[in-house]
């Protein structure tokens, strides 16, 4: 039994039976002959192509609250809190994506950006800036960042995924493992590909080597333009077995316009359950052949559906005045269609022993899903009953003023300070590595400097902080009696501001 995974460090992967596809067809001599002609000297020069827009992305996941013991006494209970606060330990995801845009748009998987507290993207240039997450849409499995750097960017363009055939060269680019920029090349295995998982899409699959950590990465032709994002593999091992899935371009172009335009993907709704019209149906209903939708269930008395008067036990067979093959591709060709618009559609209805041809003007209806903008965490946030009252935390830093109370339980003597009494694990400050590797700042260092300044008074520190914005840089003279260390010693910690 194979399986379908998504294709970030971790993976979170859904199980899934593996499906067969059709037999391909060969292709005639000429398309053959056309393809070899378009094939470049090396694939370098297609690397060299789009490389410079591929990013490498890094996630930290999103913590529980948990209850922070306030007071400025200390006492047994100290000991816990630490242990509380010490054993929150931050997820971290490895993802790709790419630059559609020179003002700095990325578009990458969903799940590589999913329940995250921040993404930073790494540019080719070894540059790194904090994105700002503009939309998402569960249903296709894209995102959509934002990234400010103050100059134009080297951007992909998205090719046309319907030229796609079977047997075209392509490379995948990504971050597999975190090993930014690798290239691997294969070939088109096969164009719309379906899976159990994704009503709503048809993939293009490819035995270029996909791994964990190439999601959100561009699949690309010989020309150099982006076909697909790579999404899911298909996998009995955890890892490459041959076959990798990519989101067709075309499907990405809409959902990445959709985004950038509402905040959103909008998509059309009928209101209906729906069953494909198979071999057997066809021949007892003298269908003649298998293609179509069966209406199982109209859900909502003021559907569209409804409405329009559909019943159960209609048969679909085309959608504005396009073929419909199937339930699946029915289901695609509403979804594609934007809400409010009226679309005519033609169905058969069993009449005593016959099928009555039938038209109708339907009005869409919007699908409710996932999809959201990237601000609505805001509206998540727990609000304190006297906002007022909430505490400043400069850095993600819980601070307090050096009692004698606090210096007594932290073994603190003859020196003064901010003791840094938490450390939010989200905060970027939190990721801060001195030079040995280690966290720079942790729960009971005192923080004796910042920017040269010394500082034993909360309100001051505090207020130098708020005066400093994103970039400016920042140096702290961190007093630490970590244990396991011979002797307490003093930390410079230097970071920007993010």
């Amino acid at each position: 039994m194979s399986e379908f995974r998504k294709i970030t460090i971790p993976v979170f992967a859904m199980l899934l039976a593996f499906i067969g596809g059709p037999v391909c067809i060969a292709q005639p001599p000429e398309t053959i002959k056309a393809s070899a002609n378009r094939l470049p000297s090396s694939f370098a020069e297609v690397a060299r192509m789009v490389e410079p827009a591929v990013v490498s992305i890094d996630t930290k996941g999103n913590f529980p609250d948990i209850m922070v013991k306030d007071g400025t006494g200390g006492d047994a209970n100290d000991l816990p809190d630490f242990f509380r606060q010490n054993s929150r330990r931050p997820s971290y995801r490895v993802g790709s994506g790419f630059i559609i845009e020179k003002s700095g748009y990325i578009v990458t998987n969903y799940h590589v950006v999913n329940d995250t507290s921040r993404i930073t993207v790494k540019l080719e240039s070894g540059e790194e800036f904090v994105a700002k997450l503009v939309g998402t849409d569960e249903v296709t499995d894209l995102a959509v960042l934002k990234i400010e750097t103050g100059k134009d960017l080297p951007v992909v363009k998205l090719g046309n995924s319907d030229r796609a055939q079977v047997g075209d060269w392509v490379l995948a680019i990504g971050s597999p493992f975190g090993l930014a920029r690798t290239v691997t090349a294969g070939i088109v295995s096969q164009t719309r590909r379906e899976t159990p998982s994704s009503v709503y899409q048809k993939f293009i699959q490819t035995d270029a080597a996909i791994n964990l950590g190439n999601s959100g990465g561009p699949l690309v032709n010989m020309d150099g333009e982006v076909i697909g994002v790579n999404s899911q593999i298909a996998t009995s091992t955890g890892d490459y077995n041959g076959i990798g899935l990519a989101l067709p371009s075309n499907d990405v172009a809409y959902v990445y316009e959709e985004i950038v335009k509402n905040g959103k993907v909008r998509r059309g709704y009928l209101g209906v359950a729906l069953e494909s019209v198979k071999a057997e149906y066809a021949k007892i209903y003298g269908l003649g052949e298998a293609r179509g939708a069966i209406v199982t269930e109209v859900r909502d008395t003021q559907s569209s559906a409804a409405l329009a008067g559909l019943q159960a036990g209609d048969i679909i067979v085309e959608f504005d005045g396009k073929k419909v093959e199937s339930a699946q591709d029915l289901i695609a060709k509403v979804a594609s269609a934007p809400p409010e618009r009226a679309v005519y559609l033609v169905y058969m209805r069993e009449n005593a022993d016959k099928l009555e041809r039938k038209s109708v003007l339907i009005k869409l209806s919007e699908r409710q899903t996932n999809t959201r903008a990237g601000g609505d965490d805001e509206g998540r946030r727990k609000l304190p009953i006297d906002p007022a009252a909430e505490e400043y935390k400069p850095f993600g830093l819980t601070l307090a003023e050096l009692t004698p109370a606090l210096a007594e339980t932290y073994k603190i003597t003859g020196i003064k300070g901010l003791l840094v009494r938490a450390v939010n694990p989200a905060a970027f400050i939190a990721d801060v590595k001195t030079g040995n590797g280690v966290d720079a700042v942790i729960q009971g260092d005192l923080i004796q400097k910042i920017n040269r300044v010394t500082v034993t008074d909360l309100a001051m520190f505090n207020s130098m902080v708020k005066g400093l914005k994103n970039g400016d840089a920042v140096v702290l003279h961190v007093w630490s009696n970590t244990r396991g260390t011979r002797a307490p010693q003093v930390k410079i910690v230097q970071f920007t501001v993010q």
